[in-house]
């Protein structure tokens, strides 16, 4: 188990690559307009490209960033002809983003510690959190995982009746209470559950509101404290869910979020129907945490690993 990475296989190629095409079309379209007539990266393209990456939801720190490790590069290899800047690219936006460190392990795999692995995920309504946790739920058990979730965000009844369906979905079992419960109490109930089962994963919904950081800040901390109780490393995984459609918008609630909780994993949904897939790198970039899922379909199987490298390639090249 997780002795060799698993080959990204042609069909998830395929995938990604038909649900970043808009994004794809929008970058490609704008690179080539950069350099349009020119022979070799001079500083007008340069000029042209900081404005591409800039309207294209990069953000403009990992811009500049980006800028400046071209002109290094440019100057370094002395002649970068102007077909060669889509490889560049590639090459230096790869090595910008963040791993999550367990690319050593197949899809979907976990390390057995006779723990359940706890992820508690965390976001505003509207990003597609509980339809990610669905998706996550369907992936991990395909994964051959042992699957429980809980129904912690008791602030609507909608999103207990969402995960409910999941999990009748999926077929993995969910535990809640009625509307307006403890969430903490929710989520001890459920790791309680998950250990008596011998579950190997736990995956906790909360409530996605952010009018009151405090009053989160709170929420979450006693949810993880009392989780711990129960699994002392709990949760594992703190996974803030972003909508990618909604651009710099992802960026402030990723600011929030990380000002209210340790996050340290990144989903990123909705990928497939915008033309603003570049706030992954900008993200990414901006907040050293790692995007460890992407969404780039309505299917179940449309949520994948997210692999830099395939990503870039995905963005950048022809082939």
């Amino acid at each position: 188990m997780g002795f060799f990475k698993k080959i990204f296989s042609k069909e998830k190629k395929e995938k990604l690559d038909n649900g970043l095409q808009k994004t794809k079309e929008g970058v490609w379209g704008k690179i080539a307009r950069a350099v349009a007539g020119k022979s070799k990266i001079d500083d007008d393209v340069l000029d042209n490209l900081e404005e591409a990456f800039i309207t294209s939801d990069v953000g403009v720190d990992t811009t500049l960033k980006i800028i400046d490790r071209i002109q290094e590069r440019v100057a370094r290899d002395k002649y970068v002809g102007s077909d060669e800047l889509n490889s560049l690219l590639c090459e230096e936006i790869s090595e910008m983003l963040a791993k999550s460190g367990e690319e050593e392990l197949d899809d979907f795999e976990i390390k057995k510690t006779g723990e359940p692995y706890v992820i508690m995920v965390v976001g505003v309504n509207g990003v597609g959190k509980t339809t990610t946790i669905g998706k996550l739920a369907a992936q991990y058990k395909k994964a051959g995982n042992k699957v429980v979730l809980g129904a912690a965000d008791t602030f609507r009844a909608a999103a207990i009746e969402q995960l409910d369906i999941w999990g009748e979905r999926v077929g993995v079992p969910v535990v809640k209470q009625k509307m307006g419960s403890d969430p903490a109490a929710v989520a001890f109930d459920t790791l309680s559950s998950a250990k008596a089962q011998g579950a190997d994963v736990v995956i906790i919904d909360t409530a996605g509101r952010l009018h009151n950081k405090i009053g989160l800040m709170n929420e979450l901390t006693k949810i993880k404290n009392v989780m711990k109780r129960v699994v002392p490393d709990a949760p594992q995984e703190i996974l803030l869910v972003l909508d990618g459609s909604t651009g710099q918008n992802a960026f402030e609630q990723a600011r929030q979020f990380v000002a209210a909780t340790e996050v340290n994993a990144l989903a990123i949904t909705k990928l497939d129907g915008t033309a603003k897939g570049g706030v992954v790198i900008g993200i990414s970039d901006q907040f050293k945490i790692p995007v460890k899922y992407i969404g780039i379909g309505e299917g179940i199987d449309d949520l994948q690993i997210f692999r830099p490298d395939e990503f870039v390639k995905s963005l950048f090249l022809t082939k």
